[in-house]
């Protein structure tokens, strides 16, 4: 392997991404081909219970993945468990808590417009609100669930969550939004000895990212194809994030290509394009 492809995989494959305590951010536009996305991880427990930071000229969308914490928005509190989503408007201060252990994920674009801060309970994420729904077909059945989208106001952001059936496939068929949105995966929930490969292409012959993906490993998809595929007898489980590149005109969720190769197959839809 070439030294300027070692580079280009450094900048779009970030690894254990959980492992550090407090808050870290590990990836943005700074260090990456994101135009847009900022990614990192609040963790906290008796060691570094608390976390402070501003939202600055980004909106965030804060998701709980394990644990229980309190979140203060400038003058409202919150108390976020697992699956919970926090959507802060930029320009606020933001207090982060914890009694016990907690696991945030911090998802943030830069916008104009300040947006309303909104609390989205996992509770409320159902079949019935139409932001839950199971896909696919044979060896590729997921179930998505859309925590941050048509249900919250914003401008850039779109965020949920894919679960694989064991051993399946998910964004599948292979499909790819780079003109509105770019988007980036961060795996979750997978238990060693789990992991699963993740491809990103333009053209399946040189594919600009094959690899083996595991818990707490973020993936980045400026552009490209981006199917994935779990390992027999264990799922894959991962948060997408999206960013609009154009201010609430591209944040639209679903709109997006599939690979000419395999338009036949369909997308297998339930009332909106799965990932």
């Amino acid at each position: 392997m070439s030294i300027e492809t070692e580079a280009a995989l450094d900048k779009m494959i970030f690894r254990k991404t959980q492992a550090a305590t407090g808050r870290h951010i590990s990836v943005s536009p700074a260090n990456s081909p994101m135009q847009h996305l900022n990614y990192g991880r609040i963790i906290l427990n008796s060691s570094q219970p608390a976390a402070d930071f501003s939202t600055g000229e980004r909106e965030t969308s804060l998701i709980c993945l394990g644990g229980e914490a309190q979140v203060r928005v400038d003058s409202k509190e919150f108390t976020l468990r697992p699956h919970d989503a926090l959507y802060i408007p930029r320009d606020s201060e933001v207090a982060v808590k914890a009694s016990g252990a907690a696991d945030l994920a911090e998802f943030s674009a830069e916008v104009a417009k300040r947006y309303p801060v909104q609390l989205v309970r996992s509770a409320d994420v159902t079949t019935e609100s139409g932001l839950k729904f199971s896909t696919g077909g044979p060896g590729s059945t997921r179930t998505v669930t859309m925590n941050v989208t048509k249900n919250v106001e914003a401008g850039r952001l779109l965020v949920g969550i894919t679960t694989s059936e064991p051993g399946n496939w998910t964004s599948w068929p292979p499909h790819e939004h780079a003109r509105m949105l770019e988007e980036m995966y961060v795996y979750f929930d997978m238990p060693h000895p789990a992991y699963g490969i993740q491809l990103v292409y333009n053209n399946t012959d040189y594919p600009e990212l094959v690899t083996v993906v595991r818990d707490g490993d973020a993936v980045l998809m400026p552009a490209g194809f981006h199917p994935n595929v779990s390992v027999p007898g264990h799922r894959i489980s991962f948060l997408w994030a999206m960013a609009a590149h154009r201010e609430v005109e591209d944040r639209q969720y679903g709109v997006v290509n599939v690979q000419p190769d395999f338009s036949a197959v369909g997308l297998n839809l339930s009332g909106n394009p799965a990932k």
